[in-house]
């Protein structure tokens, strides 16, 4: 038996074919991917009717029916309502307000159907098969475009009373800061792409006020990666700003430490892309912050499952968020 995935994003779509067991390798997991763009201009409708055409393109191009799929995962950036199969005006899906989006898959195919964020989605990815594999307490952060988390407590996913755990990038962690979330200070103002980049605009201002010079004065436009290429050329600025926003990452998972007493967080994205211009400074910041038996029962690892994450999360969504 095969699953599907429907991993919807508000620039692109994909849909995947795999199998997936516990027993099963990275690479055996995905059989056949075919990606399209959202266009969410179209709405909802046009999108999931090409979301359906493709599975079923899927299918016959390999001799395949939906009796042949055992279950399909579905992972869309929130809010959204897993247990009523609902996705609810997720910012980067205009219009997408109360879409039953599981009533709608499981009525096409007669299949199980699973809806989750993609932050729990990918929490799941890394645990079954990534870098939390074989924890049964371990924290998933983004680390992308936004900062998310998704927790698995216990051996199981938590999703909070209604769908809302894990939404870390909305802590303050100081009065002043890079906006992120709606929040200045946040800490997704501090970690994440568009944080790091405000952040380096801040840092450049005050470079340029102070008279420091910094190759960062170059740049067209700064990003994430633009000042991340700078700092490993050794620009000083451009080093600050990653050491900054290491510095708040520390403090946002000593606090997840001192509260949920985690085996491991596992991290995204830029940490996961960029670690050595994270590593050091935030397990400093964690030795000196946390509770010395729980930062010490807790591994930093970036996540494992790279470019395939968001792939192998709708996939593994079929597996159920237990043990």
């Amino acid at each position: 038996m095969y699953n599907l995935g429907f991993d919807i994003g508000g620039t692109k779509c994909a849909v995947i074919l795999g199998n997936v067991t516990d027993s099963c390798e990275i690479g055996d997991i995905i059989v056949e991917k075919r990606v399209f763009p959202t266009d969410s201009a179209r709405g909802p409708y046009a999108v999931t009717d090409e979301l359906f055409a493709t599975a079923e393109a899927i299918l016959d191009g390999r001799s395949l029916t939906a009796k042949d799929v055992s279950a399909i995962g579905i992972s869309c950036g929130g809010p959204l309502d897993a247990k009523k199969g609902l996705i609810q005006s997720p910012p980067n899906l205009p219009g997408w307000d109360d879409i039953p989006i599981v009533e709608m898959t499981e009525r096409r195919f007669g299949v199980r159907t699973v809806l989750q964020n993609d932050a729990n989605a990918c929490a799941v990815a890394e645990w079954r098969f990534g870098a939390g594999r074989g924890k049964r307490n371990m924290i998933f952060l983004t680390f992308g475009t936004g900062m998310g988390a998704g927790l698995i407590l216990d051996g199981k996913l938590y999703s909070g009373t209604n769908d809302l755990a894990g939404e870390v990038g909305h802590m303050r962690l100081a009065e002043d800061g890079p906006e992120g979330y709606g929040k200045r200070g946040s800490f997704e103002g501090f970690c994440s792409g568009g944080g790091i980049a405000r952040l380096g605009e801040r840092m450049l201002l005050q470079a340029k006020e102070n008279g420091v010079p910094t190759a960062l004065e170059k740049e067209e436009k700064l990003t994430a990666k633009t000042i991340a290429l700078t700092a490993k050329a050794g620009d000083a600025v451009a080093k600050a700003v990653y050491n900054e926003s290491a510095r708040r990452l520390g403090q946002g998972l000593s606090l997840l430490i001192d509260l949920l007493n985690p085996e491991a967080i596992v991290i995204g994205s830029i940490y996961a892309r960029d670690t050595a211009l994270f590593r050091d400074t935030v397990l400093d910041v964690i030795k000196k912050e946390t509770l010395p038996l729980a930062g010490n029962a807790c591994e930093i690892l970036p996540a494992a499952l790279s470019e395939n994450i968001g792939d192998i999360a709708a996939l593994s969504l079929v597996m159920g968020g237990n043990v």
